[in-house]
């Protein structure tokens, strides 16, 4: 069949999916050069993008390439000799030790094409190699399983490293950098600190906080929104861990007494990496360490992940598909408003389009997006990047916070004259949003001229599907809480129990939406000068749930509690 691409060169596997009907050939160019461009292999940018599934993939992939394939479900992966290939080797290379048979070492892969590592594994391992073809999306499962059947936990670490290491003083707050520098080289320190760091990836921990006080040294992760302990070493090697995490970071580590921002790389495997934004601030009885663990795939979930309700989902994609006005996004912070954005900008994020985005700093990296790191210090402040956009071309921008007039005035007169403004405010609701703008001095016929949407959000925690359990209450608290008469009898509630799977009850986080747009009505109100008050009333007379209805919404799928609920919408 020829086509407009028929002079495309396919590879063996590609050429193999067109075949079997299983993808064009204009999109398997496409993919193709997508693939290239976000540095991954074919099968990973197909498996990730749902294009097609991993199984049907690895089958035919079997097939074109003649290597045998094996379902890892089939497999005990506590068996497997993952010692025969060093943990950094296995991620960046995406293998998976098998079997050993004799001089033969029988790896798992995912993608034929790729074995460029495979010369490593052999000098490593001191083995003859011999692949076998697995599903992309089980191999890193089975991967990350596999290590961590292997890992030591965080308390032997202690028992076995910390407790036995020779200490010295330290106290000096002055310490020359020798005396750092000594510190911070011990092994048992860098083992127990990529342990902290590895440990809270795999427990889905959004920030890590390392506290020194007078006699002792707390570590807390912070998952689904709450801190929980994980680990309390000696005090006296507080100074040795915060000086290692201070290296990696590439901070001073001789200055003690201000705060210092940097920032930390770790690579996982061939296809994923996370970054950590680490902040230290000088407490009384030493620095405190919080690191923002900042995962690229948090802002590639895909919209009907998020939580959105149907109607909530479409008028966000309405607006941000507008060719020009604002769409805002409020709520406190760690309310995942920088996810929906960068949700939204993926969506968008096309060749046909020029997006930039100004934030302070950038968390999430993007192929195929300008990102500015805003820094007031050095003159480069929200206001100069919105205006530097503006002589730049562009089509969509994102601005990661309107904090003053300057900034907003500049936002709004982007968004009339032709562009996509994406931003963020710190206000508790959509209609104090908008009153918000007012009392910066945006002039209400500008704000009904160019705002498309204001979407407010709140992360509430799941309940898990695996211990959750069914619960009552008396019609009246039920009636009080906020639910309908003619739905009591049908309602079935549940609370959190715990279990080996979930921290206390709960595991993951969905978000609740107010998303509300501004109807011909609710602009003339705004002209007229009304109140938050005021614009909550009409909101709700035109059916816009508030963030208590939307929460609501979720109790009664058995998605979360009323616990929950009250927790996160209590005024």
């Amino acid at each position: 069949m020829a086509t407009a691409t028929s002079d495309f060169q396919y590879s063996g596997l590609a050429k193999c999916l067109i075949q079997e009907g299983l993808i064009t050939e204009k999109d398997a160019k496409t993919c193709i050069q997508e693939a290239q461009n976000k540095k991954l292999s074919l099968i990973s940018y197909l498996v990730a993008n749902k294009v097609v599934d991993s199984k049907t993939i690895a089958a035919k992939a079997s097939v074109e390439f003649g290597i045998p394939f094996l379902d890892l479900d089939a497999i005990d992966l506590r068996s497997l000799p993952i010692k025969l290939i060093k943990e950094n080797l296995i991620r960046k290379h995406g293998v998976l030790p098998l079997m050993k048979r004799g001089k033969t070492l029988f790896i798992g892969i995912s993608d034929p094409t790729s074995t460029q590592g495979f010369d490593d594994i052999k000098f490593q391992s001191l083995l003859n190699l011999e692949t076998i073809l697995v599903e992309e999306n089980k191999l890193i499962k089975a991967i990350d399983s596999a290590l961590e059947a292997v890992d030591s936990t965080m308390a032997d670490m202690l028992d076995a490293d910390l407790d036995n290491l020779s200490l010295g003083g330290g106290e000096d707050e002055d310490a020359g950098k020798n005396d750092v520098n000594a510190d911070i080289d011990d092994a048992p320190i860098v083992r127990f600190v990529n342990k902290i760091l590895l440990d809270a990836i795999k427990k889905g921990a959004s920030d890590i906080h390392l506290e020194p006080y007078e006699k002792n040294f707390r570590i807390r992760y912070r998952s689904d929104g709450i801190l929980h302990q994980v680990a309390s070493p000696p005090a006296n090697i507080s100074n040795r861990i915060i000086s290692r995490l201070k290296v990696m970071s590439k901070m001073d580590i001789a200055e003690r007494r201000v705060p210092q921002d940097g920032r930390i790389k770790m690579i996982l495997s061939k296809t994923r990496a996370i970054d950590f934004r680490v902040n230290t601030c000088p407490t009384l009885f030493g620095e405190k360490v919080v690191l923002r663990i900042l995962d690229p795939t948090s802002a590639q979930l895909g919209i009907e992940k998020l939580g959105f309700e149907p109607d909530q989902q479409k008028l966000f994609l309405d607006a941000i598909h507008k060719p020009y006005g604002m769409v805002l996004v409020t709520g406190p912070t760690g309310s995942g408003k920088t996810v929906s954005l960068y949700t939204g900008l993926n969506i968008l994020n096309s060749m046909e389009r020029n997006i930039s985005t100004a934030e302070d700093p950038v968390e999430i990296t993007v192929e195929g997006i300008n990102q500015v790191n805003v820094n007031v210090k050095s003159g480069l402040s929200f206001a100069n990047a919105l205006r530097a956009f503006l002589r730049q071309d562009p089509d969509i921008i994102m601005v990661g916070e309107i904090r003053d007039l300057e900034t907003a005035e500049i936002a709004v007169k982007a968004a009339q004259t032709g562009h996509l403004v994406l931003s963020t405010l710190h206000t508790n609701d959509a209609p104090q949003t908008l009153n918000r703008l007012m009392q910066m001095g945006i002039e209400p016929f500008n704000i009904v001229s160019a705002v498309n949407l204001i979407m407010a959000q709140r992360l509430a925690r799941r309940l898990c599907e695996h211990c959750k359990t069914s619960v009552t209450f008396p019609d009246n608290v039920l009636l009080s809480i906020g639910f309908k008469q003619d739905e009591l009898k049908d309602l079935k509630l549940y609370k959190a129990v715990g279990c080996d799977l979930c921290t206390n009850g709960y595991k993951g986080r969905v978000g609740i939406y107010q998303v509300m747009t501004l109807s011909e009505k609710m602009r003339a109100l705004i002209l007229l000068g009304g109140n938050a008050m005021q614009l909550a009333e009409q909101a709700a007379s035109e059916g816009i749930n508030d963030l208590r209805a939307s929460g609501l919404n979720k109790v009664r799928l058995g998605v979360t509690s009323i616990e929950e609920i009250d927790r996160v919408t209590k005024e």
